[in-house]
């Protein structure tokens, strides 16, 4: 009896351990993606400084047809090194994805694919932002203002990829990785809580008619750089613009550099 009683032990043993590893194959553990869900600037500080996160990664998702040049990915990760604290280093991954076909875009649209594709958020001392490249325009685009970018989450931004390959096509002499690493750097500006976004003002400089913007002309975050018009009277010579002296100020101030 007592064999018997210890057989049928080990064999509910080892049913219960069989129905548990299979629970844990099915019950992945839950990733936290609440500290990547917040409004625009509540990371500004996170971001530029080592105080919390030592580390940055990126990353870059983008609709087959629509990658960014890599040009675009070296000068992205330049400007980051020269303005944030990250001594443990910027990675910056890529990866292609199917077209949603929904555009033109409003911005619920872009963070239900952002819910669907992004991979990456906040662990330990990393610190993760998520850029997406459409296949499509924004739906409040007119014959006379075109959204280029815009970051619409804490550490959350969409590049129009098809606007701005349009205008660098129909543009003589301007290179889209010029458009690009314009583009994707003003929104990593507001991330930084630029201008007045999470990040105070120094000394007052945003634009009275835009919101969020630099009042200096030809400072990086000029509202000229995410609005498109007519791109040639906004680059010179295909270069890309510097954040001015007074967004330089409020990033230091804020623990950047």
């Amino acid at each position: 009896m007592k064999i018997k009683n210890s057989f049928l032990f080990v064999v509910l043993l080892l049913i219960f351990i069989g129905c548990s590893k299979e629970d844990d194959n099915n019950n992945p553990a839950v990733i936290d993606k609440s500290a990547n869900l917040k409004a625009l600037g509540f990371s500004s500080n996170e971001l530029v400084s080592d105080e919390k996160f030592t580390s940055l990664k990126i990353e870059v998702v983008y609709v087959t047809g629509f990658q960014p040049t890599q040009t675009t990915l070296d000068n992205l990760k330049t400007f980051l090194e020269i303005r944030t604290h990250k001594p443990d280093g910027i990675l910056i991954t890529t990866r292609a994805v199917a077209s949603s076909n929904k555009a033109p875009f409003n911005i619920n649209e872009i963070a239900q694919i952002e819910a669907d594709e992004r991979t990456a958020y906040n662990a330990g001392d990393e610190i993760a932002v998520f850029i997406y490249f459409a296949d499509g325009s924004n739906e409040n685009d007119t014959d006379t203002k075109t959204v280029l970018g815009t970051s619409f989450r804490n550490t959350s931004i969409v590049i129009y990829g098809k606007t701005i390959q349009s205008i660098a096509n129909h543009t003589n002499n301007l290179e889209r990785s010029t458009v690009e690493s314009t583009v994707v750097s003003h929104e990593f500006g507001h991330l930084f809580g630029l201008v007045n976004m999470g990040t105070p003002m120094q000394t007052n400089h945003e634009d009275a008619e835009s919101n969020g913007h630099c009042s200096v002309t030809n400072c990086l975050m000029a509202a000229s750089f995410q609005f498109g018009g007519s791109m040639m009277n906004v680059f010179d010579n295909n270069t890309i613009p510097f954040l001015d002296d007074l967004c330089i100020g409020d990033l230091q101030a804020n623990g950047g550099r």
